[in-house]
């Protein structure tokens, strides 16, 4: 069992690599081991190329003969933009395979498994399985519920507050965690905020490094009943590079609408009011797996108050500014004791520099 905990961490690591890259496929490590040696290695790094299998597989050649495969989610099963990987394990004559976890999509869901059991092969299912649940929390709500994967990043002061009485926010937070911030984007499918944070702040909502993009960018989303984005606005340009998706009402402004497609801008008019379920419902049927909530108090209000969080990054400044009229980081109605008040586990509490700390939680709704 130690010897699979090791290869499966080497397995997992291959995984991680990827991250951000394999949308809408989950992210996949493996590590075909031989006589305690490794032989072939292999991520997946991108839809519609080879598995990390296929990858590890053709790296060990004929050395797979008789020797054992560990893999972080179930090998698939059937036909979709590449064959079967089940099917290349077995035609590599590999001896055993060690799984993290199983894979949740009906179209695998232990077909194979039993593909690689039926050829006569040694299966373990389970090594690692929390972790290689972890590394695909997004794919694995994504692929069972039909709908983004939510995360919610805030920044705040020590006393709660996202800006200042007059609403001034930049910065609360430091470079380091700033930094942090653009490497979370590029992670992300899609990145949403209300209007008021576009009015408020004019941002770019793109992920960068040291002032350059990265070559992956999440889909823009602004939340926008009544089409207040001005034409001007920095997530109005360059459309054609970094998307930008407005969701609005059927009541808005039909000439503001035509201005906006005009730019290149997806303006998607929502039947009746726009809650939060009816986006969430929109943004899951054209493709997007994951989304990072961005916005101010009366955004993160709605999204709580829809119990739609399935993660929480908050970046806590070790600086205090008070104000009874400076926003907090949730608004909305509000729960209306702390009997209701949620939960968050499995927290991660991290120091990020001198003046920010990081805290990861996932909300437990009763």
């Amino acid at each position: 069992m130690e010897r699979d905990n090791q290869y499966m961490d080497m397995a997992l690591g291959l995984a991680k690599s990827a991250l951000g890259q394999t949308s809408p496929n989950p992210l996949v490590g493996a590590v075909v081991v031989k006589d305690g040696a490794v032989v072939g290695m292999g991520a997946h790094l991108r839809a519609g190329e080879p598995h990390a299998e296929v990858h590890a597989l053709r790296m060990a050649g004929d050395s797979a003969r008789g020797a054992t495969l560990y893999v972080t989610l179930e090998p698939c099963s059937h036909h979709g933009k590449t064959p079967p990987c089940a099917d290349a394990v077995v035609a590599a004559g590999i001896s055993r395979v060690v799984i993290a976890v199983l894979d949740p999509n009906p179209l695998v869901a232990e077909n194979g498994v039993q593909k690689l059991r039926d050829s006569g092969l040694e299966v373990t299912v389970g090594v690692k399985e929390e972790e290689a649940r972890q590394l695909n929390e997004v794919f694995f709500h994504y692929i069972t519920t039909k709908r983004p994967f939510v995360t919610v990043k805030t920044a705040s002061t020590l006393d709660g507050k996202i800006a200042s009485v007059t609403g001034h926010s930049r910065w609360i937070t430091g470079s380091t965690a700033r930094a942090q911030v653009h490497e979370l984007r590029r992670q992300y499918d899609a990145i949403l905020v209300g209007v008021g944070t576009v009015l408020a702040d004019d941002p770019e909502l793109t992920a960068r490094c040291n002032g350059q993009t990265y070559g992956r960018q999440p889909v823009r989303v602004i939340l926008d009943s009544h089409l207040r984005t001005p034409l001007s606005a920095r997530v109005i340009q360059g459309v054609e590079h970094v998307p930008t998706w407005i969701f609005t009402t059927e009541e808005s402004c039909r000439e503001k609408r035509e201005e906006l497609l005009a730019k290149g801008v997806t303006v998607i008019a929502v039947a009746g009011p726009m809650t939060v379920d009816a986006v969430l419902s929109v943004l899951g049927e054209r493709g997007i797996t994951s989304l990072l909530v961005e916005g101010g108090a009366e955004v993160n209000g709605s999204f709580l108050q829809a119990r739609a969080i399935q993660k929480i990054v908050s970046y806590v400044s070790l600086k205090l500014i008070g104000g009874n009229g400076a926003p907090s980081l949730f608004g909305g109605q509000g729960l209306t004791s702390m009997d209701e008040a949620v939960v968050l586990t499995h927290t991660q509490v991290e120091q990020v520099d001198e003046q920010d700390i990081r805290i990861i939680g996932y909300p437990r709704w009763s």
